[in-house]
């Protein structure tokens, strides 16, 4: 009976996923995990390291080409997309991805493997994104062992998030966070939202009709991801006008890019109002991408938007 019964489906999330009452999920699309390497593209090396042992949380580390202890750089911690329920920080499209900006930007780069919904669902993946940050100030604050790269390259005072998609949402809390809690040892100086995972109860724009992803598909996402939550997609993580700390955002500096055939390009135009109508008292430069898809420049880093995409948070980055 149990094996007559394991092909039977309790949550479908095609394209993305399926989950089965045998609470296998079945994950539809993704890249392959790949290991860390040095790429002779771009000249960057990369390599694992685990952060928390007990919860199996680890990140893939970037250094550029040439790096020199002489010169201390920009540290990024970096946040994938997938919807929390898909990817992951070991694949090829990351790889290649943050290959391109750290080779562009000049930057150390720590990208996280958070765990994912349904296995792991909401907040975890808040939770160990928030973990990762306090995993880098301790690199420049508490004695013993110390990640070398870290160590020999990286500047305490020169931080900065970002992400894409579900990361983009990821980074926004994390910034929140660290402007509540203020983490010592590190400045946390900008994010960069690519394209982020922002989303309400009540609709916005085009989003009841929109021909890739419909209101009623990404409400059945999140509620899936995040299923303990009263709040449903009015819930502060993913809606951040509901969160009556917005303007204690952490950082001075914003970079926010939205696509013009994105379901998400109104709630993150939308995010620019909501940031100043509560009196947040940093700078936000908002780019809105005609033609582009949503996070185009993750799934093609090197075609015209995805360079000058690149190009631009490299000038955010090394703007101070």
């Amino acid at each position: 009976m149990a094996a007559a019964n394991s092909n039977e489906i309790l949550h479908d999330l095609s394209p993305l996923l399926r989950q089965y009452k045998d609470g296998r999920v079945e994950r539809l699309i993704g890249s392959g995990l790949i290991p860390p390497s040095f790429d002779p593209e771009t000249g960057v090396q990369s390599k694992d390291v685990v952060i928390a042992p007990e919860i199996n949380l680890s990140a893939r580390l970037y250094l550029p080409k040439n790096a020199s202890p002489a010169e201390k750089l920009p540290i990024l911690l970096y946040f994938h997309g997938g919807g929390f329920v898909l990817e992951s920080a070991f694949s090829e499209l990351y790889q290649n991805h943050l290959n391109h900006l750290v080779a562009e930007a000049n930057v150390v780069a720590v990208s996280l493997n958070y765990r994912l919904a349904p296995e792991h669902p909401l907040p975890i993946a808040f939770e160990d994104s928030w973990l990762a940050l306090e995993w880098i100030a301790s690199q420049f604050t508490e004695e013993g062992h110390h990640e070398e790269w870290i160590k020999e390259h990286a500047d305490a005072n020169r931080v900065y998030i970002g992400g894409d998609s579900a990361g983009g949402t990821i980074a926004h809390y994390v910034a929140l966070r660290a402007g509540i809690e203020k983490l010592k040892g590190i400045t946390l100086r900008g994010a960069f939202l690519n394209c982020p995972f922002f989303w309400g109860e009540v609709p916005m724009g085009n989003e009841e009709t929109h021909p890739m992803y419909s209101k009623s598909f990404l409400d059945a996402l999140w509620n899936f991801a995040n299923p303990s939550s009263t709040k449903g997609c009015d819930d502060p993580l993913i809606n951040p006008e509901t969160d009556p700390r917005i303007a204690s955002l952490g950082c001075k500096r914003l970079l926010l890019y939205v696509a013009e055939k994105d379901v998400l390009r109104v709630r993150g135009l939308h995010y620019k109002e909501v940031l100043e109508k509560n009196g947040w008292d940093g700078e936000i430069e908002v780019v809105d991408v005609a033609g582009e898809v949503h996070v185009f420049s993750v799934f093609a880093p090197a075609s015209e938007n995805g360079v000058a995409m690149i190009k631009k948070v490299s000038s955010f980055i090394n703007a101070e």
